[in-house]
């Protein structure tokens, strides 16, 4: 069994799988294991925009635990590319060596696994070699933007094509069971 930690229990698709899903209401923080699990925390603080996220302490401490749960009880961890949670928490870039606890880090495009925008995206897997991953999709092209360019050519040519800030972070279907399934091969390191 995986469990599914930081997630939206009431629009995400994880409920729907049959996944045990600790979200807000249950604290996913304290998780007490042994499953492995797919951790989805808080990226607002952590982010390349989080220099416009309000304050927040309790949220922007879902991101170490996470990195915690994930490196006890094996598993896989999602954040935008370019978090800043890979330097405070040492974790190894994409593409580069594993760290103690045997994890390593790949770069994905949601896209790819039906969301409409390109968002690029960081998986922190910890307790499977990047062999023992199942069939990835194929390239897609992204026919939405999560966030309008800064020209206003580029400003243009997005209109109509904007994703509104309520349904970006929620983890297309076909991913999240991507996702359950790179979990499911993961043990504790």
């Amino acid at each position: 069994m995986t469990v599914a930690l930081y997630v939206d229990v009431k629009r995400g698709p994880y409920p729907r799988m049959g996944v045990d899903c600790w979200g807000i209401e249950r604290d996913a923080r304290k998780y007490p294991g042994p499953a492995p699990v797919v951790a989805h925390p808080p990226c607002q603080d952590w982010g390349t925009l989080r220099h416009f996220a309000k304050h927040a302490p309790e949220r922007k401490a879902c991101g170490p635990a996470a990195v915690n749960q994930v490196r006890r009880w094996g598993g896989v961890l999602e954040h935008p590319a370019g978090s800043h949670l890979w330097n405070v928490k040492n974790m190894p870039q994409p593409g580069g060596q594993q760290d103690l606890w045997g994890g390593w880090t790949l770069e994905v495009q949601q896209c790819d696994w039906g969301h409409p925008a390109r968002k690029l995206t960081w998986l922190y897997v910890v307790g499977c070699a990047p062999g023992d991953l199942p069939p990835m999709p194929s390239p897609r092209t992204p026919t939405h933007v999560i966030a309008p360019a800064k020209s206003p050519a580029a400003r243009e040519a997005a209109r109509g094509r904007h994703i509104p800030k309520s349904r970006r972070h929620l983890t297309p279907p076909k991913f999240a069971a991507w996702l359950l399934e790179v979990a499911s091969t993961c043990g504790a390191p």
